[in-house]
Parts: structure tokens; C-alpha cells; sequence
């Protein structure tokens, strides 16, 4: 459901931004607005961003094989990382060189009206995408603000698009405002300067996406909800003395994996360790059906806290207890 949601958003935005990069390179090359011109770039690149999005889900949905075991969900994270490089070095990129180049040589924009025809038209379009790609974020997000909500978005396609339309809605308002003030006062440096703040508006965006992309790239956490109800499931689970650790990654939008570290209780028979094991799975999937992969290791206490304190030795690069060290 929410990989239908995703690609729902994606196709929404890559038809919108199809029809408004024609439009506007048109009327750029009509009139001479830098800003219109700018804005006909950034459509053009959120239109092969998408591209690169739906390539990216399509890639992640292959199925594990010996080379990739655990699958190729990461994928669509590396793809809305390279989309955000894309709009800051394409699209921020070539409209603040635009707006540079018109501010030291301005001429005057022809037939403005065009421009203003060809920008409410472009509102409309964008401004449809937008409202699916808002909708989908908005049943996505369940109980979370909407900031928070895209910080524990684990699923970049649907925030990439929702970012990216909404840069667009601002750099459209931007535009507007630029050639009806250069046309209200005749000063034409008026339209660079729309060109520079477009160029600014996609780089802010560019920015805040690829944070969030290398967060999900480099193996970000499940969320609060799923973590402590399988840690709550664990601890509940009969024959489970302790939790000792419980780490958590996301393969994939919907792709859980939870590595276990359990101490049994003593007197368990190893055959029923095996079915505590297989019971905690089972409602660990029921409860959180994101949850892909499961691995349990039987660790007792002890012997966890001495692991613990062995490798925080090793990550602090303090040889003291290594053998043959100083005593």
C-alpha cells in the first residue's frame, strides 16, 4: 500500500512537471524572461528526478540474491540522494549563473503577459501534483506533525516529491512577483533577481533532502513505535530472562531488519529455546508486518556486558586490555 502510495505521487509529479517544462521553456524562449527560463529548468529536472525516482522504486523491488542477500531496497535511497545532488547542482545551479549573467546585462522581458498566462497555468498543474503528493504525505504520516513526520519518513519518494513541489509552488510565486514588479517599475534587474532567489529556494531544498537522503542511505533505525514494541514484545516473551540489545535498520521503505540480543532463562531445554524463539518471530511479524528480517542471538547477561565493554575499548582505541598490554 504504501509503495502504490509512492508511485501514486511520482506519477502525479512527472506528468505535471512534463507539461509545465514544455510551457514554460516556450514562453521563455518567447519572451527572454531569465526567471521564466530558470523556472523551465526546474521542471525539466524534477521531471527526470522523478524519472530517477521510479527507477530507483523499480530497482529496490528486485528480489535478494547471493550477491545482494538482504535485497535491493537501498536502492531508492541511493536514487533520491542523486536526485538531490541534481537539483542543487542543475537546477540551483544553472538559474543562479541565469539571474547572474541577466543582472550584469538586463534587457527588458517581452509580452510579460505571456509569462503571467504560461505561470497560472504552471500553478495549476503544479499545485494538482502537489495536493496528491500532500495527501499521500498526509495518510502516510498517521498521528506524527508534519515536521517530525518527515524526519521519520523512511520512504524518501513521497517527501522528495512533496519537497520538490513545494519549491516549485514558491519559485512560481517567486517568478510572478519578479516580472510583475519589473513590469510595474520598469526596473529589469527585477527578473535576475527572480532568477537568484529560485536558484537560492532550489539549493535550501536541494540541502534539506540530502540530509534526510543520507540518513535513510548510510542505515537509519526503525522507528520509536516499531523498536520499543519489539522490545516489549521480547520482554513479554515467555522464557526470556532479559533483553540485552536490540539493533533495528531499514532496508527498505517497508523493510525492517532486527538483530536480538536475548538472555534465556536457565533452566530452557535447547528445544525450547527454538520454539520461543519461533513464537517471538511470528508476533514480531504480526505486530509490525515491516518487519522482514529476524535474527535472535542467545547471549547471557554477563556475557553481553563483557562484549559490550570489548568493544567500547575497541572504539576508543584503548589497548590497556588487549593481551600482551600493560597491566
Amino acid at each position: 500500500m504504501a509503495a502504490h502510495s509512492s508511485k501514486k505521487a511520482v506519477y502525479a509529479a512527472l506528468a505535471g512537471n512534463s507539461l509545465i517544462a514544455i510551457t514554460k521553456f516556450a514562453a521563455a524562449a518567447y519572451t527572454g524572461s531569465s526567471a521564466m527560463l530558470s523556472e523551465a529548468i526546474h521542471s525539466l529536472v524534477d521531471t527526470g528526478n522523478q524519472g530517477l525516482l521510479l527507477h530507483g522504486m523499480r530497482r529496490s523491488e528486485q528480489p535478494a540474491d547471493a550477491r545482494h542477500p538482504f535485497g535491493y531496497g537501498m536502492e531508492l535511497y541511493f536514487w533520491a540522494f542523486i536526485v538531490a545532488i541534481l537539483i542543487f547542482a542543475v537546477g540551483a545551479g544553472v538559474s543562479l549563473y541565469e539571474g547572474v549573467v541577466k543582472l550584469q546585462d538586463p534587457h527588458p522581458v517581452t509580452s510579460p503577459f505571456v509569462n503571467y498566462g504560461v505561470l497560472a497555468l504552471a500553478m495549476v498543474f503544479e499545485g494538482g501534483a502537489w495536493w496528491i503528493a500532500f495527501g499521500e504525505f498526509r495518510r502516510s504520516k498517521g498521528p506524527l506533525g508534519y515536521f517530525a513526520a518527515v524526519r521519520e519518513s523512511k520512504d524518501p519518494a513521497i517527501f522528495t516529491v512533496l519537497f520538490e513541489d513545494s519549491a516549485a509552488m514558491l519559485g512560481l510565486v517567486v517568478a510572478f512577483v519578479a516580472l510583475a514588479l519589473g513590469q510595474a517599475t520598469g526596473i529589469e534587474e527585477f527578473d535576475a533577481i527572480g532568477s537568484i532567489l529560485i536558484g537560492v529556494i532550489l539549493a535550501v531544498t536541494a540541502a534539506l533532502l540530502a540530509y534526510e537522503s543520507k540518513a535513510l542511505l548510510i542505515g537509519e533505525s526503525a522507528t520509536a513505535r516499531v523498536t520499543e514494541g519489539v522490545r516489549e514484545l521480547a520482554a513479554a516473551q515467555w522464557g526470556v530472562a532479559r533483553v540485552n540489545e536490540l539493533l533495528t535498520m531499514h532496508l527498505a521503505p517497508q523493510q525492517v531488519l532486527v538483530n536480538l540480543s536475548l538472555d534465556f532463562e536457565g533452566n530452557l531445554t535447547s528445544d525450547e529455546v527454538e520454539m520461543v524463539v519461533t513464537r517471538l518471530e511470528t508476533r514480531m511479524r504480526e505486530a509490525f508486518p515491516e518487519v522482514t528480517r529476524v535474527f535472535i542471538e542467545a547471549q547471557s547477561r554477563v556475557a553481553h556486558a563483557r562484549q559490550a565493554q570489548a568493544d567500547a575499548a575497541d572504539s576508543s582505541g584503548d589497548d590497556s586490555t588487549a593481551p600482551g598490554g600493560d597491566s
